[in-house]
């Protein structure tokens, strides 16, 4: 069973779902559909993976509150080990509005705390024991790239909706050697992902929702991959970490590019079918079935 490491990204989310975003006008709905659950790109990332067959730790600040609780809760599952720091702000909290396209909008109600008082050393029997390393971008999480480099540990990051300028992102696209974004803030991505790769990056991958996903290789090769159209819609939410983790289970089974890719629309399909932000029913043998009906 391979072990992988994952720091940052937990929250508790109220999540509205409407036919279409609210004109910007004042104004009462009175119909949505509306629930609680668990959110973000660590989470979705480590309850993806977890149900993959990966040996999983994740680490994350949550509050001494009732949506830590909340949170915890939601991890406890298999293969899941979930180690945590206490948020003096508070867990973190979004509201997150869908529309019927599967577009968000995402609202920090609670932000985390950019740089709590942690021993970021007891990280490393972690890191080296793992055999892939996620480094997401919440901002504490950026003192474990230096202590990744220091054990010689190959970065895996999720750059998400990166405009290309952010600066919030540098430390992250610096220290990394596997990069995953989106192309909502940032339509020409080829130049982006270029330069990575001539910078020495092993790979770049860039998500388009349901415009599928490019990839650029350090070989210098482009890999396209449409979206599964069968897979039906109900929430968009975790869809890019679903991604980010199916790409990583194909990886980790040694498949080439494209294949991994293909596992990863798999994964991105399975995750939109339910209003989670991973898949109950997703496994192992589930992604390999679904790969053996499409490909």
């Amino acid at each position: 069973m391979k072990s992988i490491f994952i720091s940052g990204g937990a929250s508790y989310n109220s999540v509205i779902a409407l036919d279409e975003f609210p004109q910007v006008i004042p104004q009462t709905i009175h119909h949505c559909h509306f629930n609680e659950t668990i959110g973000n790109t660590g989470a979705g990332k480590t309850l993806t993976l977890s149900k993959l067959g990966f040996k999983t730790i994740f680490h994350s600040l949550i509050g001494n509150d009732i949506y830590g609780e909340k949170v915890r809760s939601f991890l406890q599952e298999p293969n899941l080990h979930f180690i945590s720091d206490v948020d003096l702000n508070g867990t973190e909290r979004h509201l997150n509005i869908m529309n019927s396209r599967g577009e968000r909008i995402s609202i920090f109600i609670n932000p985390s705390t950019d740089e709590p008082k942690i021993d970021y050393q007891k990280f490393q029997k972690y890191i080296t024991n793992a055999d892939y390393v996620v480094i997401n971008i919440s901002n504490y999480s950026r003192n474990l790239l230096p202590i990744c480099k220091q054990l010689n540990k190959e970065i895996w990051t999720d750059l998400h909706d990166y405009d290309g300028k952010n600066s919030y992102h540098q430390d992250f696209i610096d220290a990394s050697d596997y990069i995953f974004l989106s192309s909502d803030n940032l339509p020409d991505y080829k130049p982006f992902m270029i330069q990575q790769v001539t910078k020495g990056k092993k790979l770049v991958v860039c998500t388009h929702g349901k415009g599928g996903a490019t990839a650029y290789t350090h070989k210098g090769e482009w890999v396209e991959v449409p979206i599964i159209n069968n897979y039906v819609m109900k929430n968009t939410n975790g869809a890019g970490d679903a991604f980010f983790s199916g790409f990583l289970y194909g990886f980790s089974k040694g498949y080439d590019t494209k294949k991994c890719m293909q596992f990863g629309t798999i994964s991105a399909g399975l995750c939109i079918e339910s209003e989670l932000i991973a898949n109950i029913n997703l496994s192992e043998t589930l992604i390999e079935k679904e790969y053996q009906a499409y490909f």
